[in-house]
């Protein structure tokens, strides 16, 4: 809220740049608009005043009266010149006076100059309350619309915030996301929100289609597949059949691993959780996957999960490392928390920003494979609420960093002192 970079702020700053323009442009117009009008007044009375003047002074023949100025040397030197470039008759405001500002009006009578002069101090002043009247109303114009500006930008950036945090859960996983301030008619920022609602919409059915397709496809392979399987156990032995059982082993474990995700895909997975010792189940499925693995349980915490979906996380973790990565394949324990490290070239870059995307490994030294072997890892890890991290150690080699929900077991489950 307080960030100087939002957009908040910069509309903020705009408004109060503008309105202080505005109001700058008004008060030097009105200002010096007032200021000719003063002094079209004044002049017009100076020589209102110069006319009463030369009356006086032809009707006592030829003596000016006490208030004019009759010696050329007590005139301003502009006035003079004005006189003698206006053909006789001139005026001249004077602000350099120390006595004030004055208007000067004069004209050339029987071979002398004959002046007036009207005190503007009261106009001067006038203008100057104007100024400070005009200061006072766009301080006042400010205060009303500094705050009312701040008011409706926060407005239109909820909606964009809105906007922004649903494309966040989007980009999250969260397909049902939606904005819900689409529609017709609206201004841009509803046309932002209805295209990204459109975007979501579309995309949720992209992902869903290709979920249906995989598992459609997966489950029509399955019946043919075991039809496979049933006949290559009919097979003579020798190294043919055994290059043929080999392919369909593994063609069988794709399909069943496109059948687990689709599973995983369609929410159709739940666990079954039970207090169990995570250093225990942890060794035996190290065991099972049936790779050279150096196992360190530094506590054999209980912890409350599906022990069978933690198998197939431990078991998936350990064949990626050992089939994409580098030996020794390393798996530490401590509490809730197992460590799955091999010393390989590491984790490509796109998995860590992006994470593991089925039927894809990466990067062609880590190794070939069908890439659904991380993917079902996090999947289970989903599933069981435990979160599974991707990471590189520093030494080199890929690390997979999975964290259990950790909780105190019943007392009659709690186990004999020194076990947690």
């Amino acid at each position: 809220m307080w960030n100087w970079r939002s957009l908040r702020w910069k509309i903020a700053a705009l408004v109060i740049a503008a309105s202080c323009a505005v109001a700058l442009a008004v008060g030097v117009i009105v200002h010096r608009a007032t200021a000719d009008r003063f002094r079209w007044e004044g002049e017009g009375r100076a020589f209102m005043e110069l006319e009463a003047s030369e009356r006086e002074y032809r009707e006592n023949g030829g003596t000016p009266p006490e208030y004019t100025v009759f010696d050329p040397a007590e005139m301003p030197p502009e006035l003079l010149e004005r006189v003698e470039e206006l053909d006789g008759t001139g005026a001249w405001y004077d602000t350099e006076s120390v006595q004030g500002p004055w208007m000067w009006a004069a004209q050339r009578v029987d071979g002398g100059v004959l002046a007036v002069r009207i005190h503007m101090g009261p106009s001067d002043m006038s203008l100057a309350a104007l100024d400070r009247t005009i200061v006072k109303a766009s301080a006042a114009a400010l205060v009303v619309i500094v705050p009312l500006s701040l008011v409706i930008t926060e407005l239109l950036n909820r909606r964009l915030r809105r906007v922004a945090r649903t494309a966040r859960h989007i980009a999250d996983g969260d397909l049902d996301a939606r904005t819900g301030a689409g529609g017709s008619g609206g201004d841009e920022i509803t046309e932002i929100a209805g295209a990204v609602d459109s975007m979501a919409h579309a995309l949720q059915e992209r992902i869903v289609n290709e979920q249906r397709f995989t598992a459609d496809v997966a489950h029509e392979l399955r019946t043919p597949l075991m039809g496979l399987v049933t006949s290559t156990e009919l097979l003579p032995e020798g190294r043919a059949t055994e290059l043929v059982r080999d392919r369909v082993r593994v063609l069988r474990g794709l399909v069943e691993d496109l059948l687990e995700i689709s599973r995983l895909d369609a929410g159709a997975e739940a666990a079954d959780p039970r207090w169990v010792p995570v250093g225990s189940v942890v060794e035996a499925s190290v065991a099972r996957a049936g790779e050279p693995t150096r196992t360190v349980v530094v506590s054999d915490r209980r912890v409350e999960t599906d022990p069978r979906r933690l198998d197939r996380i431990i078991s998936n973790l350990v064949i990626n490392a050992h089939r994409h990565g580098r030996g020794p394949v390393e798996v530490r324990v401590d509490g809730g928390t197992v460590v799955v490290r091999d010393h390989g070239p590491g984790f490509p870059e796109s998995l860590l920003t992006e994470g593991p995307q089925r039927f894809r490994t990466g990067a062609s030294e880590r190794g070939h494979g069908h890439g659904l072997g991380l993917t079902i890892a996090l999947g289970q890890a989903v599933v069981i609420g435990a979160t599974l991290e991707f990471t590189n150690a520093e030494g080199g080699g890929a690390v997979a960093v999975l964290r259990l929900p950790e909780g105190d077991p019943p007392p009659a489950e709690a186990g004999p002192p020194g076990s947690a």
